[in-house]
């Protein structure tokens, strides 16, 4: 595709690259930048890492920043439905015409970087994606900017910003095929993006984490805030559930570390104003229906623990769709105390080819539904995701006359949104 054609198109050339380069490293995002000049030294950051909770707390940096004047922007991942979700500038989506303009300069460079690698080597989707989002957050002129890391840390693309402050939202045992097989690993991968004389922010971690992390900051001559797990009395946090309530304390953490004071009728106007696409999203009045993007144990465990919350007694019925990679038995063991039933699916082809996994299955819903009732769930399978909402519907409508989860998947979260608008549900009593 040639970047200077009057027909050029973002998001067709960015599906066109390789998701993960055979050579993992910094050196193809170190000169795809330093071609650009290197935009994200333009803007101070903070660099959000950790298994669960990096887009929420990534929103939410960004937000309190401009509710504290300065003019902020955020890099996230992954999408849902679009690549300009990955974008926000001053708490807004970037427009597809900005988008568009960033990914081309993009393109342009990574043509002439791609000359000077080795033979097969190219720069990859996520660090044209990436190096797009710091040229349009350079063009709008942020001045503060919240960096989510894509995968671990030490290798990532967005591991080449001069990050002032670093913060470490949790833990788990998550893409262990590429980050680790022990916790600490896994830790130690995240940890090695903290800058030098930094600040580090930690979320809930475990006392042996904790212990590396002040290790790492000690050799670093950074400094170790421990975030509360509470914004305080008087903090009414519009994003739905307990852990949003964690993710906001941390938050709010990393910015005063930032600037070194926050106001506190800023903090709770920015709380009580903010929602966070994809997490206990509600999509749905009849039944009730949330998305929610737990796709490993420990971000099932936070799910659990929220779901009596927005179910006030009622049962839960849920639509899950796992990746065939996912820890599925490890999600289930903790959902399954939060739930009733259980329609068991499977995320499109299309939507892993289109959101960087090609190549990437679901496990068979029929795996999923065995599952299930190996912990006690009652559970069917519904391959087409389609009929399995239907299906969850119906059960969540009538039957039960209760909520309606949609979760196990980031990537189930756009082709949820885009089937529930099909669907009408029954009448209540319709499936007794």
């Amino acid at each position: 595709m040639d970047p200077n054609s009057d027909l050029f198109d973002a998001d067709a050339y960015l599906d066109s690259l390789e998701m993960v380069g055979w050579k993992l490293g910094l050196d193809r995002m170190w000169k795809l930048t330093t071609a650009l000049g290197l935009p994200q030294r333009r803007f101070a950051s903070v660099h959000v890492v950790g298994t669960n909770g990096k887009s929420s707390v990534t929103r939410m940096v960004a937000a309190l920043l401009e509710a504290h004047g300065v003019p902020s922007g955020a890099c996230l991942s992954p999408h849902t439905a679009h690549w300009t979700e990955r974008t926000l500038i001053r708490g807004e989506e970037i427009e597809p015409e900005a988008w568009t303009e960033a990914v081309e300069q993009v393109a342009s460079a990574a043509g002439a970087v791609n000359r000077t690698l080795e033979e097969g080597e190219v720069v990859t989707e996520f660090e044209a994606a990436t190096a797009a989002t710091f040229v349009a957050l350079a063009r709008a002129r942020v001045k503060g900017a919240a960096i989510e890391a894509g995968l671990g840390g030490r290798l990532d693309a967005t591991n080449t910003i001069p990050s002032r402050v670093t913060v470490l939202t949790s833990v788990g045992l998550d893409h262990t095929e590429w980050l680790g097989e022990t916790e600490l690993e896994i830790a130690a991968e995240k940890l090695a993006v903290l800058r030098d004389a930094s600040t580090l922010v930690l979320g809930r971690v475990s006392d042996e984490v904790r212990t590396l992390a002040e290790r790492v900051a000690e050799e670093r001559a950074a400094t170790v805030v421990i975030a509360p797990e509470d914004p305080g009395p008087g903090v009414e946090v519009a994003a739905t559930g307990p852990f949003q309530r964690r993710n906001f304390a941390l938050a709010t953490a990393a910015v005063e570390a930032f600037l070194g004071a926050v106001d506190p009728e800023k903090v709770a106007a920015v709380a009580a104003g903010l929602t966070v696409p994809g997490r206990l999203e509600l999509i749905a009045e009849s039944p009730p229906t949330y998305v929610d993007a737990a796709h490993n144990p420990d971000g099932a465990a936070a799910l659990a623990e929220a779901l009596p919350g927005i179910a006030a007694g009622r049962p839960v019925v849920a639509c899950l769709a796992i990746l065939a990679d996912k820890d599925a038995p490890a999600m289930i063991a903790e959902l399954a105390p939060a739930l009733r039933s259980v329609v068991c699916t499977e995320i499109p082809p299309e939507a892993l080819q289109g959101h960087g996994r090609p190549g990437a299955r679901s496990r068979p819903a029929g795996e999923l539904a065995d599952l299930c009732r190996a912990y006690g769930l009652e559970a069917s399978a519904e391959p087409e995701l389609g009929a399995a909402l239907h299906r969850a519907t119906e059960l969540a409508c009538g039957t039960y006359a209760g909520v309606l989860v949609v979760t196990g998947s980031h990537y189930l979260i756009g082709p949820a949104r885009a089937a529930q608008g099909t669907l009408t549900a029954p009448p209540p009593g319709a499936e007794d």
